[in-house]
């Protein structure tokens, strides 16, 4: 059974003349449906919401469609949206908070780490039967999602310098006092009492502050998969909607079956998996979530596509899943290549490179009136059953940049 995927992207909000992260979500998000397109945390950031899928086809084709509507938006103030685990360039006038009691709440309680939460991941849903199946399955998928991570690294730089990790984002991200991997629960009352102890610790203060790389949804069958870079290419998007599909499908399938492995409560290793792929993204090894030991990252990858073939097949996305990573795997991790650029040109140049990547394929300024979503149809925010259907994208994304010039400061190696 092919089951149903949604997308929430995050994207940075860019003055196209410097380059730097500007606080101008409103400007961009003027004139755009909202559900579709909405604010987040701080005003430098828009999140995109996807319609509802069950083919990478028409997936691609939304995220696309939403990624140019977007790029039309912003370019009608002098502004871009990029997709990117970070920027690389930043001021302290980026962080300002979008005017919300909740927001402003965060920002009050967490301080610094709200105040540089100048970050953007891509967050995937897959349907599920019911939240104790979408509980259960955490523990099975946990160990992969490192894997999903070095595929989509897409933030090496921060404040204008290398830090030299592939995702600096995670390392940000971690510090929030609820993110990281999840812990192994038997269903969901479970769960959902370890998350209200947490809130009735007042370290967070609602269900919505649960940051696990996996979690279930609280208002809808979906579990949704947190821990990866927001991706330059949308084909980079595709391949992690596909391959965390595949997971959901065999977790669901062995579950239904009685075959869920027991739990050896050993959970410290995938922490350590996570910050070994956002140091090294594809460039480096991975753990292998099956002998806890390194290994070269094109090994991991695709012994987790073999694992995951006879899913992948039954959703008819074997082969251009296979085609994306074997792309993924020659052309380096979306870090590897904003580092090459950035040692061709510059900074400004990566910038370019982003703006250019996120628009993706015939993405030029001023396409403010690109393709509308199907009225009605579900989003990524909000799944429902039936599935708008799209058409195919275009092959491949087209980069572009413009030379200029500016030194890249490295912060360690």
């Amino acid at each position: 059974m092919t089951l149903a995927v949604g997308v929430e992207e995050e994207f940075h909000v860019l003055e196209v003349e410097t380059g730097m992260l500007v606080p101008r979500a409103g400007d961009v998000l003027q004139g755009l449906p909202k559900g579709r397109f909405t604010t987040e945390l701080l005003q430098s950031i828009v999140e995109s919401n996807s319609g509802v899928h069950t083919t990478m086809d028409s997936l691609w084709a939304d995220l696309t469609r939403s990624r140019a509507r977007l790029g039309g938006s912003a370019a009608g103030s002098g502004l871009a949206v990029v997709a990117a685990g970070t920027v690389p360039l930043t001021d302290g006038e980026a962080g300002r908070v979008t005017p919300d009691r909740r927001y402003r709440h965060m920002v009050s309680e967490y301080r610094r780490i709200a105040d540089e939460q100048l970050i953007c991941g891509t967050h995937v849903h897959v349907d599920v039967p019911d939240r104790d199946t979408a509980v259960r399955m955490m523990c099975m998928i946990s160990p992969w999602a490192p894997v999903l991570l070095a595929l989509s690294a897409s933030s090496p730089f921060w404040a204008g310098a290398d830090t030299g990790y592939a995702s600096w984002r995670t390392m940000l991200w971690q510090r929030w006092p609820t993110a990281g991997p999840a812990g192994c629960f038997a269903d969901a009352a479970a769960y959902d009492a370890a998350v209200n102890e947490l809130i009735a610790s007042g370290v967070v203060t609602d269900p919505g502050m649960i940051y696990y790389d996996l979690r279930p949804s609280d208002h809808q069958p979906t579990l949704e998969l947190r821990v990866c870079d927001s991706s330059p290419n949308a084909e980079t998007v595709v391949l992690v909607a596909a391959v965390f599909r595949a997971l959901v499908m065999r977790a669901t399938a062995r579950l239904a079956a009685g075959g869920a492995p027991k739990c050896d409560g050993r959970h410290e290793w995938l922490r350590a998996a996570t910050w070994r792929a956002a140091r090294s993204g594809l460039e480096g090894d991975l753990i292998d979530p099956v002998s806890r030991r390194p290994a070269p990252a094109a090994r991991v990858v695709r012994t987790m596509l073999a694992r995951l073939r006879p899913e992948l097949e039954a959703c008819g996305d074997w082969q251009t899943v296979r085609e994306l990573t074997e792309k993924a795997l020659a052309d380096g991790s979306p870090a590897h290549r904003l580092r090459r650029v950035a040692a061709r040109e510059d900074l400004l140049a990566c910038v370019d490179e982003l703006i250019a990547l996120t628009r993706g394929p015939g993405g030029r300024a001023g396409h403010a009136h690109a393709a509308a979503p199907r009225p009605g149809a579900g989003t990524a925010a909000g799944m429902t059953a039936g599935t708008p259907a799209g058409t195919a994208p275009e092959a491949a994304l087209r980069a572009v940049g413009h030379a200029r010039r500016g030194p890249v400061e490295p912060i360690g190696g």
